[in-house]
C-alpha cells in the first residue's frame, strides 16, 4: 500500500492504472486491485486524512477530499502566494530563451515531462499560447507574457542575460545550475516586491 500510495502521489493528475501499478511494484493486477479497494476504504474512514483515492476512466488518482474543497479553492484562487518549483523555473528559462517552443521540445531538452509546470506557469500568467506548430497535430507553441517581462524587470526579451557557450558538459551543467539559481533569486526578489 505504501509503495502504491507513493507512486500515485508522484503520478499526480496523470494517475496510474492497476496494470501499471502491478508492473511497477512487481505483483499481480488482482493483488493491486485488492490493495486499491483497501486504500479507498481506508481513506473514506480516516476523517483525519485530507486525501482520497478515486478511479477515473480506469486510472487511479490521489485527490483532495471534497470536504476540504473550500480551503483548496483558496489556494487555487491565490496562486501568486506560491513560489515556483525547480521544474517550473527550468521550463520558464527554456521557454524564455527558445520561444516559440512546443511542450515536446521542452521535454526533449529537460528529459522529463513538463505538463504540470507549463500549467502552473500559464495559470500564473508567465507563459501563454503564441500559436501552433506546423505539421501533424499542430502542437501548441508557448512563449512568455508581458507579466514575465514585468516580473523580471525587462522591457523586451533581448534584455535576458546571454547564455554562455561552454566547452565541456561539466561546465555546461555548472552554468545551468548557476543560471537557474540566479533565475530563482530574481523570481523571489520580484515576488517580494
Amino acid at each position: 500500500m505504501s509503495k502504491m500510495e507513493s507512486l500515485l502521489f508522484v503520478a499526480g493528475d496523470d494517475g496510474l492504472t492497476a496494470k501499471q501499478l502491478a508492473v511497477l511494484i512487481d505483483c499481480s493486477t488482482k493483488e493491486v486491485e485488492e490493495i486499491l479497494r483497501n486504500m479507498q476504504e481506508t481513506y473514506v474512514t480516516r476523517v483525519e486524512s485530507g486525501i482520497e483515492l478515486k478511479e477515473l476512466a480506469g486510472t487511479f488518482q490521489l485527490i483532495s477530499k471534497i470536504s476540504n474543497s473550500d480551503i483548496v479553492q483558496k489556494l487555487v484562487d491565490n496562486p501568486t502566494n506560491q513560489s515556483l518549483s525547480q521544474a517550473a523555473l527550468e521550463v520558464l528559462a527554456i521557454v524564455a530563451y527558445k520561444q516559440p517552443i512546443t511542450r515536446v521540445e521542452i521535454e526533449n531538452l529537460r528529459g522529463v515531462k513538463c505538463e504540470r509546470p507549463l500549467q502552473t506557469l500559464s495559470s500564473k500568467g508567465l507563459l501563454q499560447e503564441v500559436g501552433r506548430a506546423e505539421g501533424t497535430g499542430r502542437a501548441i507553441l508557448y512563449g512568455t507574457t508581458k507579466e514575465f517581462l514585468h516580473l523580471f524587470g525587462l522591457n523586451q526579451l533581448e534584455e535576458l542575460p546571454p547564455l554562455l557557450e561552454q566547452e565541456d558538459e561539466t561546465d555546461q551543467l555548472e552554468q545551468t545550475d548557476l543560471f537557474l539559481t540566479k533565475f530563482q533569486e530574481a523570481f523571489h526578489d520580484q515576488e517580494e516586491k
